[in-house]
């Protein structure tokens, strides 16, 4: 059976504490806490990304325009601390900055947005992929809302003990349909603060 590479919960490998915004005057590393070890990395931690085409999403209710914007999201910044040494897996704990809006065709304050976290082979196959619904509520007068999501221990293993993180990535992503991806790798964008200070 294969182990999942997140943290296992009650009935599914979910992370823990997801959804969680985190405050402003503490550095990453306290926020993550990975902790104090007797020994250094002995290489670097896997490279953290969103995936251009899904690190956009935009929900039409009709054709391409301003219009006819629902809801939107975009990835904004992907942080990761790890930690590994003999031969010990690696433990990476993450933090994505994402902002969502609220267009002129948005038929309620609420959406449900979905995203995925994937650990990668580095350019060879994917070892695990999860999706995590996040739901953001609108207050009264604004149409955007910033959140950072945390998601702690996942849990990466290595062939043996000179097996770098540079094997390895964490890709993140908005759950995308094929028309979205087309729209975001064509570079088009409609942000709701388009315009605005």
């Amino acid at each position: 059976m294969k182990k999942s590479v997140f943290k296992a919960g009650a009935a599914l490998a979910l992370i823990a504490a997801v959804a969680t915004t985190l405050p402003g005057c503490r550095s990453t590393k306290e926020v993550l806490a990975i902790g104090a070890a007797a020994e250094k990395n002995p290489g670097p931690c896997p490279r953290a990304f969103a995936l251009y085409d899904a690190s956009r999403i935009v929900e039409f209710n009709g054709g391409e325009s301003y219009k006819n914007v629902g809801f939107t999201g975009e990835i904004n910044k992907v942080r990761s601390l790890c930690r590994y040494y003999g031969t010990e897996p690696i433990r990476a704990d993450l933090e994505i900055d994402i902002a969502f809006g609220r267009g002129p065709a948005a038929a309620s304050s609420e959406a449900t947005y979905e995203y995925f976290v994937a650990v990668t082979r580095k350019n060879i196959d994917v070892i695990e992929k999860q999706v995590f619904p996040i739901q953001v509520r609108f207050p009264a007068g604004s149409d955007r809302v910033t959140m950072t999501e945390e998601l702690k221990d996942i849990v990466i293993p290595r062939r043996n003990e000179n097996t770098s993180g540079v094997n390895f990535e964490i890709i993140v992503g908005f759950v995308v349909t094929d028309a979205q991806r087309a729209f975001n790798a064509e570079g088009k964008r409609f942000r709701i603060s388009a315009g605005q200070n």
